[in-house]
């Protein structure tokens, strides 16, 4: 399987999204090769919605206005001066919109004033694994998203906003945040469910057909499984300083629900521990297949040595260069007139014996393993 896609920058590429060691704190560093942003909002309340794409980042403030729950969402941040003219009407700290825009940030929660910032990281699964960094801001009236490039994982969520199910169009912006954090930490089960199928083909490969190419394999799931529990193990302890009061503008009713978030990730993180100890029990297996397929080479080797030995034997006392006429001691078989057959037929019973020897006490044939085992405990 080849490397994964776990956004691994280069040094260079991570220089261009890091400011300058010894920057003043805030200062703002952007990928110029990341998408140039794209908003969209939906504004809705109990009755009534409104969906549309935003070209100037100052059309948002009538939506804000007018709509008890406006969520912007923007995907893409190749654009500082277009990010900045989101965080002025939004009024983001900078600090945060540092850490919106460097994209290897830990999966956290911070307030600054009347908002919360909350970092998580979505983790899709096709071909390879790929994660990016989400970043959402709750407000009084508002919750903004950044992501890093289209496609993500709350279509549910706009589903039924748009249909109105359940009690989202009848709530706060509080419950549209729990409600796409919901969608990030569920979106880690099916990843994990292919890890799952995925460590089960490799363990019928590791037993049946122990080949070199598998290593490459089990360390690549290794590393995917260490990513997601970098990933689940501080947004498990984000959500949860979510679920406990301190801040008005999460609801004691909300909280509630954040909790049940904060238990699917304690879920997700025995699952990824499950699957490394399953990871580690592989190499063992492995390992323990190769040292059995060279105990077989060699007890073959062993065996078949251990035939010959007496065969090479006769063979060497019977290729001495004694004269029979010179001493009736001196090899009388050789003036024998079957003393080759008979030579030949004795060393031909010899190995025939051992090989019935061998496979009466179980050191080759079927079951020569159990056998063995048997015996070697014994």
């Amino acid at each position: 399987m080849a490397s994964t896609l776990l956004r691994r920058l280069s040094p260079r590429a991570l220089a261009r999204r890091r400011a300058r060691p010894g920057s003043a704190p805030g200062s703002l560093v952007h990928d110029p090769e990341a998408p140039r942003p794209e908003i969209a909002a939906i504004a809705y309340g109990p009755d009534d919605l409104v969906q549309e794409k935003i070209r100037d980042p100052g059309g948002v403030e009538p939506l804000l206005e007018r709509w008890p729950v406006t969520w912007i969402n923007v995907d893409g941040l190749g654009d500082l001066e277009v990010l900045r003219r989101i965080a002025e009407v939004f009024g983001i700290h900078r600090l945060a919109l540092e850490d919106v825009l460097n994209v290897h940030q830990r999966p956290k929660v911070e307030e600054y004033g009347e908002q919360i910032f909350v970092v998580a990281r979505m983790v899709r699964r096709a071909e390879h694994l790929q994660g990016e960094q989400l970043s959402l801001f709750l407000g009084r009236r508002f919750v903004l998203t950044f992501q890093e490039r289209k496609g993500d994982v709350f279509d549910p969520v706009r589903e039924r906003i748009r249909q109105g199910k359940g009690r989202i169009r009848k709530v706060g912006p509080d419950y549209l945040a729990y409600a796409l954090l919901d969608a990030v930490v569920d979106g880690y089960f099916p990843v994990l469910e292919s890890y799952g199928e995925e460590l089960e083909r490799l363990e019928d490969e590791v037993l049946l057909r122990p080949a070199p190419g598998v290593i490459p394999k089990i360390h690549a799931v290794k590393r995917d499984l260490l990513w997601i529990r970098r990933a689940v193990w501080p947004l498990r302890e984000a959500v949860g300083s979510l679920s406990r009061e301190g801040s008005a503008l999460v609801t004691d009713e909300t909280r509630v629900y954040m909790r049940d978030v904060q238990d699917h990730a304690i879920q997700l993180l025995d699952l990824v521990e499950t699957d490394r100890e399953l990871v580690s029990g592989l190499m063992d297996v492995y390992l323990s297949s190769l040292s059995n397929r060279m105990n077989e080479v060699m007890k073959v080797l062993a065996v078949i040595a251990t035939i010959f030995i007496p065969l090479t034997f006769v063979a060497g006392i019977y290729g001495m260069n004694f004269d029979a006429s010179a001493s009736p001691w001196n090899m009388p078989e050789l003036a024998w007139r079957y003393g080759y057959p008979a030579c030949l037929l004795a060393m031909a019973g010899l190995a025939a014996g051992l090989v019935v020897y061998f496979r009466r006490k179980g050191w080759i044939g079927k079951g020569s393993g159990s056998v063995s085992a048997r015996g070697n405990g014994a």
